[in-house]
């Protein structure tokens, strides 16, 4: 390699231009950094070497950009953010991968509490509504679990990767101030919930709680949260069969009467 290319590859730089919002109450704005480029650089470690040195484009020294991080492996769900426009991890965004400038935003289906850190309690208010878990009698050994097709098996483990990230309320049209749509992630966890032997005895108060305000009538069936899903979960399928499941719930009740 020559000295000039060596030195073309050295001076080599990335921008980003970040959308920094210092309170809750607080208007936001954009602030622009360069980095030097490094091999398999990710928007995550980009954006902690810009908290270790935080200096702007224009040589100012400012406050310390503010985001969730644990994994680093895609893994935790924390770390989602927008970049250049599309809801994902910041963990396994790749620099190379990305135009630049590369734009990095909060999730605005969220309440912003400080530049990329936003607020999901919605999302595990909506895990409570729908009681996404499998209640068990007491604290006691009960011994080895029901037992399962292996059908349904690997479709429950297909649901259960949800990280509760907040992409696909991002992604979804029909997740705005105008709606309280749910969301796809909560129908797919109910749909886990419902298919496991033992969680099947609560299935009626769970499909119940999806046909309330906010349920599954509040799809569009736009696609974007299967298309946006970091972990490729099939959400539309799920939300098709709590669909078939819900009409079908509604017959027995109404026949019940």
């Amino acid at each position: 390699m020559s000295e000039q290319t060596k030195t073309a590859e050295e001076k080599r730089t990335v921008r980003f231009i970040i959308t920094r919002q210092d309170s809750p109450d607080s208007q936001p704005y954009e602030e622009e950094f360069e980095l030097e480029y490094r091999p398999n650089m990710t928007v995550n470690s980009s954006l902690m070497e810009i908290q270790r040195n935080p200096v702007n484009a224009k040589g100012e020294r400012v406050n310390p950009i503010s985001w969730e991080a644990n994994c680093l492996e895609e893994v935790c769900g924390a770390c989602s953010m927008v970049i250049n426009g599309t809801p994902r991890q910041a963990c396994s965004a790749l620099v190379d991968n990305l135009e630049q400038p590369i734009r990095v935003q909060p999730m605005d289906t969220f309440p912003v509490i400080r530049d990329m850190v936003v607020d999901r309690s919605r999302m595990f208010d909506a895990l409570k509504r729908v009681k996404a878990w499998i209640p068990i009698d007491g604290t006691h050994d009960l011994g080895p679990g029901p037992r399962m097709p292996e059908v349904d098996r690997q479709w429950r483990y297909e649901l259960s990767k949800c990280m509760t990230c907040g992409v696909c309320l991002q992604a979804c049209p029909n997740v705005n101030s105008r709606s309280d749509f749910i969301g796809p992630f909560a129908i797919g966890q109910v749909d886990l919930f419902n298919a496991h032997p033992t969680g099947a005895m609560n299935k009626h108060e769970r499909t119940d709680a999806l046909l309330e305000d906010g349920g599954l009538q509040e799809c569009g069936n736009s696609q974007n949260c299967v298309q946006a899903c970091p972990k490729g979960i099939p959400l539309t399928t799920a939300i098709a069969r709590m669909n078939r499941e819900g009409t079908k719930h509604m017959f027995r009740k109404w026949l019940s009467r």
